[in-house]
């Protein structure tokens, strides 16, 4: 064996020394400097250099002033000896003091690396945690700011596993001004748990995990959750988190990990459902996106003594500026368009849409003028086959055909074409999903004119563009999205053909881009699953309202004929149109105005949760938005 010297053990510990950080060696500085003090004070006392006799503690005290400043021996006076000693003392001091000042500044710029990284520990409560970096967290940042508006103190925590500085600067310039949010950035990873107690999550309010931009994103929320749930030093009151989930099959193991603490959004089912609602229902996304968003109205669970024993029929007539969409009973089970007899007990609350929680409010109203002579005669609506068109393909369009057929009449029909490979094609012809005697698949580029103008494109009536996202970058699938509408639109004026279009897009930004094609309707499947996310991060209690909304087998949101509820042509209150829904047992929240279908100004023709005692002249084209079974 090698045989270890004396020296080498003082060398070793001389290194350990060393690499304690900034603090210990502070403190070996202050040692050596006090042992230098107390052997010089002493050779001085021992060999009476000093000029007078002022003692051992004053001798030190002039040891130690030289030792702090080299200045001072300039001022000495004595004997050659005391003057050689003070000369030492002094060249000790120098030599300690500028390794002080080196090891200061190194450890103060390592601290400033430090924090440039993200790295400090979070001090907040009350506050919302993002974990995670995509795209979606812009528009979910910006929600939260809309949604903390009235908060004076509200702040946003992030961990990303990004630079710190990086992640600030692009909030910066996609989010701009946070008002009196704060946005405070981190830099670890999510699946760590030593990373995770950097954010303070046993004081946030909510969490909301992001999806990676990776193969399997789920796999990585998941280790996410593990990390949250199973914490050592996890608090002992449930979590409130947020995840979205890709695959269906893997929301079964998520509600495993998660249990009662995660509300889970299975993105891919809720985008291809609202896809295939507005294919048939036109203006219908534009619905979803003023009730998702904090810029108009929100869904709000509020608590109304005045209600017990009153129906759910009166408090659909007993708001104003409220849209009453169900009720959440004492046992917490919510329902959405309960049956109008059901009656309001103790503990009930109202579910509203509403401009802000303060403003659900009854409006105390005895007299409505309703008028009653004015409420048309339901009609019996005939279903009509649809032929449906189904251009591009993404891991979505299974799940849209298959909600699509859940809404077909009999001998309806889907055809879709996609430009996909041969290995994908055979892949989506052999699926459960595709039925045989409804649906059709056809190869082919989907932005090329004379692939349209083969699929004799006049028999069709409702027409969905679904993006290339599983093998293009956003927008390069956006991209052939717009040049898609824009041959349809080509098509539709060279033929007097009106075609309802659905087009899925991924970046919100390309919407403006896409208005020049007059698409009826745009899905933009990020931004809608960050608006969910963020609404469910406000109340969680929502995921069941979704859940109903966007079931078949629930209470939908339709857009019907004005005219099919009231008579129109002259004007007339809106209480007289929630009174004819009301009849029927659904629920009216809003209109559509025929005439600016096209104007975005105008929020496409939609408006929701209208005041109900405002005169309005609804002409044939008007719609009548609704929730009914």
């Amino acid at each position: 064996m090698e045989k270890i010297t004396f020296t080498d053990r003082l060398r070793y510990a001389f290194d350990n020394a060393m690499s304690r950080g900034t603090a210990n060696l502070i403190g070996w500085l202050a040692i050596i400097t006090l042992v230098l003090t107390i052997i010089f004070a002493l050779l001085a006392s021992i060999f009476n250099l000093v000029p007078t006799d002022q003692g051992i503690m004053r001798t030190a005290w002039m040891c130690l002033m030289r030792t702090i400043d080299s200045g001072t021996v300039a001022g000495d006076e004595g004997s050659w000896g005391f003057l050689g000693l003070m000369l030492v003392v002094t060249f000790s001091g120098i030599f300690v003091f500028s390794t002080l000042i080196g090891i200061l500044a190194a450890g103060l710029e390592a601290k400033l690396d430090d924090l440039r990284k993200g790295r400090s520990r979070v001090i907040e409560n009350g506050h919302t945690v993002i974990l995670g970096w995509s795209p979606q967290i812009f528009t979910i940042i910006s929600e939260l700011v809309i949604a903390n508006a009235n908060l004076p103190n509200s702040c946003i925590v992030i961990l990303g596993n990004r630079d710190k500085v990086d992640m600030e600067d692009e909030i910066r310039t996609k989010v701009g001004p946070t008002g009196r949010t704060r946005i405070v950035c981190r830099t670890g990873k999510p699946i760590e748990m030593t990373d995770l107690e950097i954010v303070s999550l046993n004081t946030a309010r909510s969490i909301i995990i992001l999806s990676p931009e990776t193969d399997d994103p789920d796999s990585w929320v998941f280790k996410t959750m593990l990390a949250i749930t199973n914490h050592p030093e996890r608090r002992e009151e449930p979590y409130h988190i947020v995840a979205e989930i890709h695959k269906p099959r893997n929301i079964g193991v998520a509600g495993m990990v998660g249990r009662d603490e995660a509300q889970l959004l299975l993105s891919g089912d809720v985008v291809s459902r609202i896809m295939a609602q507005t294919c048939l229902q036109s203006g219908l996304s534009v619905v979803y996106m003023e009730i998702l968003n904090f810029k108009g109205d929100e869904i709000y669970f509020h608590a109304e003594p005045r209600l017990v024993g009153k129906t759910f029929g009166d408090s659909i007539l007993a708001y104003e500026d409220s849209s009453v969409l169900g009720m959440q009973m004492p046992d917490g089970t919510t329902v959405v368009n309960p049956a109008m007899d059901t009656l309001f007990g103790e503990g009930s609350k109202v579910i509203a849409l509403s401009s802000d929680d303060d403003t659900i409010r009854l409006s105390g109203l005895t007299e409505l003028n309703i008028e009653r002579d004015r409420i048309a005669a339901p009609v019996e609506i005939v279903d009509k086959p649809e032929n449906i068109l189904i251009l591009g393909w993404n891991w979505r369009t299974r799940t849209v055909i298959d909600e699509l057929h859940k809404y077909f009449s009999p001998g309806s029909t889907v055809t879709v074409v996609a430009d996909v490979d041969d290995s994908t094609a055979g892949k989506i012809q052999a699926s459960p999903t595709i039925h045989r005697d409804t649906v059709t698949f056809k190869q082919g580029d989907t932005t090329d004119r004379e692939v349209l103008e083969d699929l004799n494109i006049l028999d069709f009536e409702y027409v969905i563009i679904m993006c290339y996202s599983d093998h293009l970058e956003t927008q390069s699938a956006d991209a052939r999205t717009l040049i898609t509408l824009l041959h349809l639109r080509e098509i539709e004026d060279a033929h007097g053909h009106n075609f309802s279009i659905v087009s899925e897009m991924l970046d919100i930004s390309n919407r403006e881009l896409a208005e020049v094609t007059r698409a009826d309707d745009f899905v933009v499947s990020d931004s809608l699953i960050s608006l969910m996310l963020t609404q469910l991060s406000e109340n969680k209690d929502l995921g069941r309202v979704y859940d109903t909304l966007f079931d078949i087998r629930g209470s939908e949101i339709y857009l019907e004929p004005m005219s099919n509820y009231v008579k129109i042509g002259d004007p007339i209150n809106f209480y007289t149109v929630v009174e004819s829904a009301r009849q029927r047992g659904e629920i009216a929240i809003g209109y559509r105005v025929g005439y600016q279908v096209r104007d975005a100004s105008k929020a496409y023709g939609v408006v929701v949760n209208p005041h109900k005692s405002s005169m309005y002249t609804f002409k044939p084209n008007d719609s009548v938005i609704v929730l009914k079974a």
